[in-house]
């Protein structure tokens, strides 16, 4: 179960600074991503919902935690702020009583899902208590119709990103099947390119490739830069109000099948990604029909024919692929370093309701193919890098809030391990991951565990009230794509 203290007492921890913190050293300065979340605007926390098989023992997990994240220079280490305006990083002892809470609840309450509802709910209106290390862990032995008992993760974005803190949580976990092995994560294939590289054909290739490139970013360069300034999503039913990052959220999630994803993506030749972002431009279409049609019912197609709904999309711009296992992270010499080492793309979503669903999916591969083929993430995290050292995170925050705040919503695709792990022996049903604070009010992360995928929605339910509804219309989405697949398939059948 333990890492071993030598393997994380060496991790690298590359912050965007230009000299690296020495081993043992007691404080250590914020990287820019860091002092970004940490400003009003932009004050993030991420939130784990970890569902388990049995019953959760605290004794087991301090000592598991003791074994492993209490090692981690970050979960061991609270923020230190001199003068009121250098922060810093300080080694300090953890008291895991103050980390690890034990909710006592009623077992017997008749609906143990709309209280863990609630809870988390309150969560998100109280903040991370800075006078110990920016994260915690809720216990509650609560049985619900997807879990014997739920552990409530919650981590302050400052200490990391969502590939860094997702890879923490794997690391304090094991193979249900192999108690002494780590959680396998499947990466990222690369794309093959051609063995051939000789020839004029391949020549002019390259040119191409490298001026779509540079063209690309410019043109996302344009766009990110109108958005700061004058260029807003459209008002809809799903667009948050100024303000909307202090209010509560309420997040809730939906399992589908994980495999049907996968069905849908073999017969149409595209990712997983693609096939997500399909789901999110048809589920979001079926909401916001329905929402317009409460005004007029007499007609099938009631949204609006021209209007601006984009996604912001943190990317993590690190040279290794997906997610790593946290073993590898913590390798002086790995591509995967540690911290928030993140770009903003803004990624635009078509919401109407064509007759053929798939061409949703058709839609999004064409505007992620293109988003692939440029540099907007990377220019964006140095931008955001030289803005804190020019002017601080105070200037850095308010451009970041202004991306945010002009567009709709927020989307994260994570990928999880793909068999059944153990949070210290305790089998885990399901994964849930999210984050709150910043000034949106819905965002959608999909995260995926052995043959299923969690769908988690975060909503302002001043906003948006029905967030259960939304989270079918995501997962009837799914289904009408496999339907569609399925019928397909069975009319070529029929005409050979």
């Amino acid at each position: 179960m333990d890492l071993g203290r030598r393997e994380i007492e060496e991790i690298d921890e590359e912050l965007g600074r230009k000299d690296k913190a020495e081993e043992g050293q007691d404080e250590v300065g914020l990287s820019p991503g860091s002092l970004l979340f940490l400003e009003p605007g932009t004050n993030c926390c991420i939130i784990a919902v970890i569902g388990c098989k049995t019953n959760i023992d605290p004794g087991i997990v301090k000592e598991g935690l003791k074994q492993t994240l209490v090692h981690h220079p970050r979960f061991s280490s609270k923020l230190q702020v001199i003068n009121g305006v250098k922060r810093k990083w300080l080694k300090t002892e953890v008291d895991l009583d103050n980390h690890v809470i034990v909710q006592q609840v009623d077992t017997q309450m008749e609906s143990p899902s709309q209280f863990i509802e609630d809870y988390i709910s309150n969560l998100t209106t109280t903040p991370v208590d800075s006078s110990k290390p920016l994260w915690e862990l809720r216990i509650l032995n609560l049985k619900t119709p997807e879990a014997e008992a739920v552990a409530i993760l919650r981590i302050h974005h400052s200490i990391g990103d969502g590939m860094s803190l997702i890879s923490s949580l794997f690391a304090c976990c094991r193979k249900s099947s192999d108690p002494g092995a780590l959680p396998t994560i499947p990466m990222q294939k690369q794309t093959d390119r051609p063995r051939n590289r000789r020839g004029v054909l391949w020549l002019l290739l390259s040119v191409w490739s490298v001026l779509r490139l540079i063209l690309n970013t410019l043109v996302d360069i344009s766009l990110f830069m109108a958005t700061i300034l004058f260029m807003k999503d459209t008002k809809t039913p799903l667009k948050g109000l100024s303000g909307v990052e202090h209010n509560p959220k309420r997040i809730v999630h939906l399992t589908v099948s994980l495999d049907d994803i996968k069905l849908v993506k073999n017969a149409m030749a595209v990712t997983v990604n693609d096939v997500i972002l399909g789901v999110m431009q048809a589920g979001l279409s079926r909401y916001l029909n329905r929402k317009y049609g409460e005004v007029d019912k007499s007609k099938s197609n009631n949204l609006p024919r021209h209007f601006r709904l984009r996604a912001t999309v943190l990317v993590n711009i690190r040279q290794a692929i997906g997610i790593q296992a946290i073993a590898d992270m913590m390798k002086k010499k790995s591509k995967a370093k540690w911290g928030n080492k993140l770009g903003f793309i803004c990624f635009p979503f078509t919401i109407a309701l064509p007759l053929d669903p798939l061409d949703y999916i058709r839609q999004a591969k064409t505007i992620a193919d293109r988003k692939k083929l440029s540099l907007l993430a990377l220019c964006t995290y140095v931008i955001n890098n030289c803005v804190v050292k020019l002017f601080g995170s105070k200037v850095s925050s308010c451009l970041a809030y202004r991306i945010f705040f002009n567009t709709t919503m927020s989307i994260s695709n994570v990928v999880g391990p793909v068999e059944e792990i153990s949070f210290f022996g305790h089998p885990i049903a399901f994964i849930a991951p999210t984050v709150y604070g910043h000034p949106q009010a819905l965002t959608v992360h999909f995260q995926s565990y052995i043959n299923k995928m969690s769908i988690v929605v975060t909503v302002d339910p001043n906003v948006i009230p029905d967030p259960h509804l939304l989270c079918d219309d995501f997962s009837e989405s799914l289904k009408l794509f496999k339907d569609a697949i399925i019928l397909n398939n069975s009319v070529i059948a029929n005409s050979n």
